[in-house]
């Protein structure tokens, strides 16, 4: 089959994720047909560099031989069994080996295929955990602005991006949405208890009532926004708040965990255990598809326990599939052996180093933020005047002038407009100083683009 017969047939029938009627009909759609550690190739035969890990999930790099082998020898043996009433060695091992990586107390993982689907299993969770205290009226969610936590309509009713619920509506009631950590900083002589982000789940809680509260959904670095970094005592502050109120603490780490910031958790990265924890993406590395929620000990024991529930009456018929745990065992296990979270935490001040020069050399950056192998470079119009982007400029930006340049460079990363205008930059955890280096000349190039067109 022809490169172009693919494209005609992509077109024809296979109806695209989160893309542009413009870019799917259009004549550019790439055609990804191998990956080789941190470089993906298309049908032409071009090399590009994947400065998204996919999509922030393919930690351990393209085209490892161990993962498929396992997979292939869980096939020939169990290929499918489900975790309703009954288990198997393949989903007891991944439980066992995630919950023995986890915060202490995080003892428990539900199993699904998503990390759409593990934000709705943890909303679903909550509430039955406060049914099965004799607390039914514990519904409500606070989460913030800005924050996405998927696209299923209970995880979409947490998201906090206005345009990606409005079509969807109406939604799942009793969500708040309060303000995110961005341009926040502790005052001086004061805590994080002054921050007004947390102030205002305060205000949330007391207007509302406590008795009505289910859970306080978070990422650890919010990944919409750009790569918000929590200032210094917010998570602490935050797991103050839910024992305060009675609410459950839930920690979104779809992308967060399985070491994107240099832990293997991000909750543990800023020293707080919270009482769900979700993940998904670089649980397998993309190897296959799996997702899951991290609960407390005392919390799975109460649902399973208590008169009141006596199970949790949710799941799916590929929660906890052999496959996809035998993917996140031998994945996960190659992780911890071939010590890719210390080459994390050893190239981080590399990165940030790069970031810090790139923005230095282009005006058209305003800043770069994040931590470990996830940032964000925010585009203005001139940094050095505080020329702000027109609305036009923001959007030539994300829809042509940063894709046509990546494309020019062999580069994948990620033009963002939630919020601003954006690079999200995410590479393979292996990446080493020689990807860094490639990945460095290739934004700078891209930024050259952008300083171009906002100046003209």
């Amino acid at each position: 089959m022809s490169r172009t017969d693919v494209r005609t047939l992509a077109q024809q029938h296979l109806f695209p994720h989160f893309t542009r009627g413009d870019v799917w009909y259009g004549e550019s759609v790439p055609m990804i047909v191998r990956g080789d550690d941190c470089y993906l190739y298309d049908d032409s035969g071009r090399r590009i560099l994947d400065g998204l890990a996919g999509l922030f999930c393919v930690n351990m790099g393209h085209g490892r031989h161990d993962v498929p082998a396992a997979v292939a020898k869980q096939m020939d043996q169990l290929s499918y069994w489900t975790n309703w009433g009954a288990a198997h060695p393949s989903a007891v091992e991944a439980a066992t080996l995630i919950s023995g990586l986890a915060p202490d107390g995080l003892e428990t993982v539900f199993f699904v295929n998503s990390g759409s689907e593990a934000v709705e299993s943890a909303i679903k969770l909550a509430r039955q955990y406060h049914v099965s205290q004799g607390e039914p009226g514990r519904t409500k969610i606070i989460s913030r602005d800005m924050s996405y936590h998927g696209t299923t309509l209970g995880a979409l009713a947490v998201t906090g991006i206005a345009k990606f619920r409005e079509p969807f509506g109406p939604l799942m009631p009793g969500v708040f949405h309060v303000p995110h950590t961005h341009g926040e900083s502790v005052p001086e002589g004061g805590s994080a208890a002054d921050l007004p982000s947390l102030r205002a789940i305060v205000e949330v809680i007391e207007r509302e009532g406590p008795e009505t509260f289910a859970a306080i959904f978070a990422e650890p670095v919010q990944n919409s926004r750009g790569a918000l970094v929590p200032p210094p005592g917010y998570w602490q502050e935050l797991r103050s708040i839910c024992d305060r109120y009675g609410i459950l603490l839930v920690s979104d780490e779809v992308i967060c965990a399985f070491g994107r910031l240099g832990d293997w958790f991000g909750s543990a990265k800023y020293g707080v255990t919270p009482d769900l924890l979700t993940f998904a993406k670089g649980a397998t590395s993309g190897y296959a598809p799996l997702g899951g929620v991290l609960i407390r000990e005392d919390l799975a024991r109460s649902v399973l326990t208590s008169e009141r529930t006596g199970a949790f009456t949710h799941g799916s018929t590929w929660g906890g599939h052999p496959v996809s745990t035998s993917a996140a065992v031998a994945n996960i296990t190659a992780m911890r052996d071939e010590h890719v979270l210390e080459n994390v935490r050893t190239l981080e001040p590399v990165f940030q180093e790069g970031l810090t020069g790139l923005t230095e050399a282009h005006p058209s950056v305003r800043e770069w933020r994040g931590t470990g192998f996830f940032y964000c470079l925010e585009l203005t119009g001139d940094r050095d005047s505080g020329r702000e982007l027109t609305d036009r400029q923001a959007t030539e930006l994300v829809r042509e002038v940063l894709p046509a340049a990546m494309r020019d460079v062999d580069l994948i990363t990620r033009p963002d407009d939630r919020g601003a205008t954006m690079l999200m930059i995410s590479p393979p955890l292996v990446a080493d100083r020689e990807v860094l280096t490639d990945l460095f000349t290739k934004l700078d190039a891209v930024l050259s683009a952008a300083d171009h067109h906002v100046a003209g």
